[in-house]
Parts: C-alpha cells; structure tokens; sequence
C-alpha cells in the first residue's frame, strides 16, 4: 500500500472516563475483535482475577485500577487501529492530559446509572481545548440505569456539546433486551441463556414495520416511541459536525457481556478522523508529508523489569520513521538511530522497521529523552503542548537504607523523568521534595522504588500551596525575590527555579511585590 493509504487507514484514539465506568474492559473487548488477544481480564469487586491485558505493571494488578497509559495496536478490517488506554484514577491525571497530545480523537465511557462525573467533566474540557473529536459510549446497560433521555440531556449539560444518538438501548438492567442500532437500522438483540449472555443480530430495516415485535415485546412500542422523539429531539449525525468536535455521537451497551461494542468499532472506524495536522511552534505540521517528524508525548521506566529498560514513547506526526535511520533530536541538536523501535501490545512489545503518521512507536532510551522533546529528520521545529502542572501535594522524601543511596538516586530520576510526578530541591537545605497531582501518587511511587529498583524511601509531611515555575522582566528583582524566599526557593529536576508558596495568601503577595516576576502554575 502506498503512503497516503497507509496513512488513511490509521486510527489513533484514546479512550478516557472517570473511575469504574468500564474503560479498560472496553479496552479489552477492542481488542478481542482485533484478534490482539483471547482472553480479556475481568475484574470484580476491584480485584483483578485475571489481569487485565492494558494494566500491566505490578500494582495496577494489585489494585484494580490503571495507573498508568497503556499503548495498544491492531489490524482490523483494514484498519490499522491504536488505542491508547489511559488512567481514570484523577491522581493521575496528567499522564491522561499529555496522552490526549497524541490522539486523533477520543471515546469517552460513561456508566449509565451515575451519568456524567468529575473526572471525565475535566478530561472533556482538555478534549474541548485541543479541538478533539469524541464519541461517547454509555456502558453497563444490562445494569439498572438512568432513562436514556436523561443521559443525553446530562450528556449534553455536562459535557457542554451537542449529542447525536446512533443507538437506542431496548430496556435497561435485568429487563436489558438490545439495542437499536441506529446508523446501521438493525436490530441488536441481547440474549441471557443458562450459561451465558451474548448478542443476537438481527437485520430489521424498518423498525416500525412490526416485524421486530415478536422480538422485544413488550418493550416494542416504548422503543418506536422512543426512537420518534429522540429523532425529533436531537441533530442528525453529521459527520463534519463531529470532526470538528461541536457533535458527539452516542452508543449504548454492555462492554462486560460484550454487546454494543462491535457496533461501536465498526462505526467508529468509518467516521473516526485519520492522522492530520499536528501544530508545531514554527508552523503546522501534515500527516501527508514525506519527512518524518515526531515527539515524545510517555517515558516509562522499567516496561521489563529484568532488563531495566526506559522507552521513550513517540507519536509519528509525518513521514515514515524508519528503523537504523538517523534522526535529530531538536532540543540538543544531537542525531541518534534506533535499532529497535518498537510496536506495543500493552507490555508485549515487537520491533518494528517503519512506522507511519498516527502510529506508536517505543524507543529505547539510555536518558537522551524529555517529555514533549521532537525528533525530524533534520528540520529544527519543536511540538508544544505537553504540559506539567503544578503539584497540589508535597513531601519530603527520605531514604529509607543508607545502604542503597544510589538505588534511590537512580529509582527517582527514572521516575520522575515519566513525568507523573516532580522533583524539588530546597535550595537552603538541600532536601528532596516530591510534589504530585494526587495523593495515591505517593504509594505508586514508594512502590515501584522498592519493587523495581530495590530502594526503600520513608515521606515527611510538607504543608505547601503551590509550586510556581518564575519567568522575570527584572534581573535585579529577581535576585532580590530569591535571596528573601531562600528557604521557599527549589530547582526543579531540570535546573529552573521553583516559588514554593506556602499559602494563597503568600503567592498573592509575592505576586504584588515583585511586579516583574511571572508565576506560573503550569509549565512545558
């Protein structure tokens, strides 16, 4: 297949949602019809009986949830799709936002008896922002659920975009019996036998006609209702409306029992956008060109524990990235070639000799690698957009055995470069500090320290407001800034100058005083 084939047939998403709204076991069932794996994981009760195929480091096993972005790919019915699976847990969260960076577009997964929450509020507005299509799947149909008018109106509200049905849910809960499968006009039916439940598919042109009756009563003339008010009630979809994120198609289903996902694949891979433009600082970048571009959006460290091995994570923006090819590495000005760029399968990884715009690919890397750096093939442009906000939760990180200092050393620098967390050093006293978006952060971090590089680190309480990153118009304020804040004076893990202010009301006053010094809470 020729370039621009190629590059038509990718479809490279994310898939985000708050907490225990069925993310990853949709994941799985994506990739069960992919033919990438046989067994999907289940979990119950927030216990991993078998863990899931995205969840592949030891705690997220531990624990029943995703912690960390998973990259996965499969061939689908021409398709070449990538599906990134990101964390809901909102403690980390700013691995979710860096990940969005590299998508094309997104679905979003909703539990139909709680509706819209928090976290997937604060993941739409990040969608909202970058101009990222979405499709939304309400999952967990076979469970008691809210009306489904209800749902979009909440959608819709919450979400603040406008919501165009695809599918219409027949009953909900112990009553579920299927879907309408709208953009196709058939019948889904859900069947609950003995053993099992599965999908029956059933192709009814015309709903009304009568002749789906025998098959839902009594269920028939609440969903024909249904199905005319929803048509009245909300858009057409229109395929630019949603390309251009005013539009959100919606699909109902059970990701567990596997019903209404098929569907949603099918369709997504349709309508879904292919790799396009990505926005370079020096100018707009298209997936259609022949030079390779790329950046790094995930550094993980120990993906094999046995090897030590960091990978670099590397969205191709344009061109073919070729293996053994030389590339620069924009920030340094350095070239380096990769021998074995890899392919993800979640922890299962495969080389790979060429990879196109809108794929994955995994690089090693020996500490060459920031977040957000570009590689080209020799033109010096730089991607931006990969942002690291300020910690909300502080401590002071101590080792725990004199003995393996430079195992925690090590175990630090590795982790903090994934960007989930960041390192401070007190410039008064010399003291580490770590400042995370969440709390849990803190146990993931002590956790990998001890199971993955032998370290053991024992926290102390810090009581801090905010971490400001300093930009001055003033030298002279400046050092006159930092000589009075010494004791709230840090460096960040890459040399800059970091405001620990202990109070809003400090960073206020800090902020009236020296007019010519900029604060900022986030940075890139």
């Amino acid at each position: 297949m020729d370039f621009s084939g190629e590059v038509r047939r990718r479809r490279t998403f994310g898939i985000i949602s708050h907490p225990d709204a069925g993310k990853t076991t949709l994941t799985e069932k994506l990739l069960l019809f992919g033919g990438a794996i046989q067994v999907a994981g289940a979990v119950k009760s927030n216990k991993i009986r078998k863990g899931a195929t995205s969840d592949f480091m030891e705690i997220e096993r531990q624990r029943g949830i995703s912690v960390a972005t998973s990259v996965m790919g499969f061939e689908y019915d021409g398709f070449k799709v990538n599906i990134l699976d990101t964390p809901g847990h909102q403690d980390f969260a700013e691995d979710t936002y860096r990940t969005l960076t590299a998508v094309d577009s997104v679905i979003i997964v909703i539990d139909a008896a709680r509706g819209v929450e928090a976290q997937t509020r604060k993941l739409m507005e990040v969608c909202r922002m970058r101009r990222t299509p979405v499709i939304v799947f309400i999952n967990k149909m076979d469970r008691p659920a809210m009306d489904p008018f209800e749902l979009l109106d909440n959608i819709e509200k919450e979400l603040k975009i406008q919501v165009s049905p695809l599918s219409w849910p027949i009953s909900s809960g112990p009553g579920f019996r299927g879907v309408y499968n709208i953009f196709e006009q058939k019948l889904d039916l859900f069947v609950l036998s003995d053993k099992q439940r599965h999908g029956d598919t059933i192709s009814i042109k015309d709903i009304f006609s009568g002749m789906a009756d025998d098959y839902i009563q009594p269920h028939a003339n609440v969903l024909k209702d249904d199905l005319e008010l929803a048509s009245a009630g909300y858009p057409k979809f229109d395929r630019e409306s949603y390309l251009a994120a005013k539009l959100a198609p919606v699909f109902f289903g059970s990701a567990l029992n596997n019903f209404g996902v098929r569907e949603l694949l099918d369709c997504f891979l349709k309508i879904a956008p292919a790799p396009g433009m990505t926005r370079a600082v020096e100018r707009v970048v298209d997936a259609g060109e022949e030079r390779f571009t790329g950046f790094v959006f995930k550094i993980h460290a120990n993906m094999d524990p046995n090897h030590r091995d960091r990978l670099a994570f590397v969205k191709v923006c344009s061109g073919v990235f070729k293996r053994n090819k030389p590339y620069l590495l924009t920030r340094t000005g350095k070239k380096i070639k990769f021998s074995s760029p890899t392919a993800f399968m979640a922890e299962r990884k495969s080389v790979v000799d060429s990879a196109f715009p809108g794929d994955i690919v995994g690089l090693h890397d020996t500490g060459n690698f920031r977040i957000g750096d570009t590689l080209t093939e020799g033109e010096v442009i730089s991607f931006k957009g990969m942002p690291s906000f300020s910690p909300e939760f502080f401590r002071y990180v101590e080792n725990g055995d004199p003995l393996k200092f430079k195992q925690l050393a090590k175990g630090l620098d590795h982790l903090m470069d994934e960007g989930v967390a960041q390192l401070f050093v007190n410039q008064a006293s010399g003291r580490k500090i770590i400042g995370t978006v969440g709390p849990l952060q803190f146990d993931v971090i002590e956790f990998r320290l001890k199971h993955e590089y032998g370290a053991t680190c024992r926290y102390e309480p810090l009581q801090l407001y905010k971490a400001c990153w300093m930009e001055s118009l003033s030298r002279e304020q400046l050092d006159d800034f930092k000589m009075r804040k010494e004791q709230n004076m840090a460096r960040d893990k890459h040399g800059r100058d970091v405001f620990l202010a202990e109070s809003a009301y400090s960073l206020q006053m800090a902020e009236e005083r020296y007019n010519k010094i900029r604060f900022h809470s986030m940075s890139e």
